[in-house]
This record gives structure tokens, sequence and C-alpha cells, in this order.
């Protein structure tokens, strides 16, 4: 009998925990890179060096070096900003330190990215 008592209470237990368990994980949507680039609102931002955002950039980008991000914070905050270079590296680095700050940051990964982005939405596609 108490076999049976504590085979009921081990059971119950598995039951009791198992059915708590959920195989749902809240995900946050990750936002549509396009659509961040292409809003009015955005600030565009090119984290590399000023000689080579002369040399090509993203339309309507400003040019904020890696190395400057930290001291421009405070005109970035309260702002929704694409952040954009090369390879994407200096960009990863630049969200880091963004988010970090409570900037409103987004990967835009290289220019020509979002560049393509961009010229994608002028031909209508």
């Amino acid at each position: 009998m108490l076999k049976r008592t504590i085979s009921g209470y081990i059971f119950a237990s598995v039951l009791a925990l198992t059915a708590c368990k959920s195989n749902h994980t809240a995900t946050v949507p990750k936002p549509n890179i396009k659509e961040v680039v292409n809003s009015a609102d955005v600030t565009l931002v090119d984290v590399r060096i000023p000689e080579q955002y002369e040399a090509g950039t993203a339309k309507g980008a400003i040019n904020i070096p890696l190395a400057e991000i930290q001291n421009n914070i405070d005109s970035l905050k309260g702002k929704k900003v694409v952040v954009f270079c090369n390879k994407g590296i200096q960009a990863d680095q630049a969200m880091e330190i963004l988010k970090k700050n409570g900037v409103e940051a987004y990967d835009g990964t290289t220019w020509k990215n979002v560049k393509a982005i961009q010229d994608e939405k002028q031909s209508g596609k």
C-alpha cells in the first residue's frame, strides 16, 4: 500500500511538472531591415573612416567613425539608427555600444547592403 502511494505521488509530481512545462519561448520579432532603412524617421550612420565614407556610401548617410560613436551617443538617443561599414565588423561593434547606451540601433551590415535596399525601393521592387 505504501509503495503504491509513493508511486502515486511520484506520478502526480511528474505530471504536474510536465504540465507546466512550455515548449514555446517568447521571441521578439526581428525587425525587417528593409523597412527600417526605408522608414522616413531613420538615421543612417556609416561608421567607417571619413576617407572611406567619401569614396561612397548610402544615400542620406552621415559619417560617425566607430572611434567616435561613444562621443555621439547623446545626438543619437531617441532616434532610429541603422549602422553599417564595409564588412559588418565595425557595425557590430557600433551596435554593441549604441544598444548598451539605450539607442534604438539596427545593423545594416555593409554600406553596399543599405544602398542596395535603397535602390530596390527606388526601382519599385
